[in-house]
């Protein structure tokens, strides 16, 4: 397991190199310009000053590897020098977003939190709920409750968020009266700081809505794929030799199936975790939650290369680093499952 470990990590550095590149590239092809949203009062000439200020003066291989650097070595260096005051990138300049002139990485470190909360949260509650209701109903095929627990995933599979989440505004925030203990937020507020139990409530209240939509989406998916692996193994031989051998219903379906039908279902959720940090954005968009969805569409519409390269990358980072990760869950929960 060490050994694949290590060839996977090795294989992984010509593939980001890779993925680095392609998406460089697109975003050089691609139509827009920095110096669109600068007034039309500006002369060219000092237009032409502010390109080469931001460095597109320079070829395009040259930038490319100039990124690369910044991002994959002077980056994560100044991170180390936060973590243990050291000074190893003192006068070395980072990836800086052509949008707010300031690194690119101290903007995504301020966002992350808003994302933990709405999205992070969210994906922990639907998994936690999925995960029962999805092994239920296998155990109860055709019941009553897996009938009931069939509908409401499709409901919430096929129903976009972004109509939940305005569903849930209209009936929460404009029907309900204020003074209800049912009224919620329907626009998130960046700027509460949590340091107290009242400011506690309001956060709560506050993310209520944003965290059941993308909830009760992740619930919808993660269940669906839970009950059809487990009908898939509570048919297998090993169930019935183990109920032959007077085991327990529970020790037999929490024990052995269980165990087995987690594997494709780690797929799911590993390749889950790189969406949360991507940030919801359509749910972002719909709750003003300022998180990494909402960051990226802003760096879009107004042509921050760097902000969206940067965070295009990370996520292709995170997809990588999670595959890695249940590839090795796999051999934990399945001990015939070896990578030699």
């Amino acid at each position: 397991m060490l050994t694949f470990t290590i060839r996977r990590l090795v294989l992984a550095i010509p593939t980001l190199f890779f993925i680095s590149l392609v998406i460089f590239m697109l975003l050089e092809l691609a139509p827009g310009d920095p110096m669109a949203n600068v007034p039309l009062t500006v002369p060219p000439e000092v237009k032409q000053k502010m390109r080469e200020a931001l460095g597109l003066g320079q070829p395009t291989y040259i930038r490319f590897f100039k990124w690369l650097y910044q991002f994959y070595v002077i980056e994560p260096m100044h991170l180390i020098d936060v973590l243990f005051n050291t000074t190893m990138t003192e006068g070395q300049l980072r990836v800086i977003s052509w949008q707010t002139r300031s690194p690119v990485m101290d903007i995504v470190a301020q966002r992350i939190p808003q994302t933990l909360w709405v999205v992070g949260l969210s994906y922990v509650v639907g998994t936690l709920i999925a995960l029962p209701i999805g092994i239920y109903s296998a155990y109860k095929q055709y019941s009553v409750f897996d009938q009931v627990g069939t509908f409401v995933s499709m409901v919430g599979f096929s129903v976009p968020t972004f109509f939940t989440g305005v569903l849930l505004i209209v009936i929460f925030s404009v029907w309900m009266p204020r003074e209800s203990f049912f009224w919620f937020p329907s626009i998130y507020d960046t700027t509460l700081v949590v340091d107290s139990w009242e400011n506690f409530g309001l956060q709560i209240r506050q993310i209520v809505m944003p965290v059941f939509v993308l909830a009760l989406y992740n619930a919808a998916q993660i269940s669906r794929f839970m009950r059809a692996s487990m009908l898939d193994n509570l048919n297998q031989d090993y169930v019935r030799t183990a109920r032959a051998k007077g085991l327990g219903e529970k020790v037999v379906v929490l024990s052995h199936v269980l165990r087995n039908s987690m594997i494709p279902v780690v797929t799911v959720l590993a390749l889950g975790v790189p969406q949360v940090f991507g940030g919801a954005i359509i749910t972002e968009q719909v709750f003003k939650v300022n998180g990494l969805g909402q960051l990226l569409i802003t760096a879009i519409q107004a042509n921050d290369l760097p902000m969206v390269q940067t965070l295009t990358v990370i996520f292709a980072v995170l997809i990588v680093v999670f595959n890695l990760i249940a590839d090795v869950l796999y051999g934990v929960l399945d001990p015939r499952i070896r990578y030699d």
